[in-house]
């Protein structure tokens, strides 16, 4: 079960994010929010991250073998960047319209699954 909470914590985490690093673009078609300067943004953006740290640490703390959980600091990582890629590309296929995933997109997500297998085989 920890294991499942650690997911969900770290798609919740990743969302944000994503969010923080990301969603910023979006807001010179968002009224308000086109004549903010880049200080203001980055205020903005570091307060949805403070919701990120809010669920990667306790996923971390759930998830770590020191602590109970059932991944290594390794494997925690490589869930984490696939997790991270997932969102990412849902984001951007949903935020950003206009872009595209080629096939070359989709053979190197590939690869990265291929290297979450060899981080958990055993």
């Amino acid at each position: 079960m920890k294991a499942v909470y650690t997911i969900l914590l770290l798609l919740l985490s990743n969302t944000f994010m994503t969010l923080a690093w990301y969603g910023h673009l979006k807001f010179n078609q968002m009224k308000g929010f086109s004549q903010l300067g880049v200080v203001a943004i980055i205020f903005i953006s570091w307060g949805i991250a403070l919701f990120e740290y809010c669920f990667q640490v306790p996923a971390n703390r759930i998830g770590f073998k020191n602590y109970g959980g059932p991944f290594s600091l390794i494997e925690l990582k490589v869930i984490q960047e696939v997790i991270t890629l997932v969102v990412f590309s849902i984001f951007t296929l949903l935020v950003f319209k206009t872009e595209t995933f080629r096939m070359n997109h989709i053979i190197g997500f590939v690869f990265l699954v291929l290297a979450v297998y060899f981080i958990f085989k055993k």
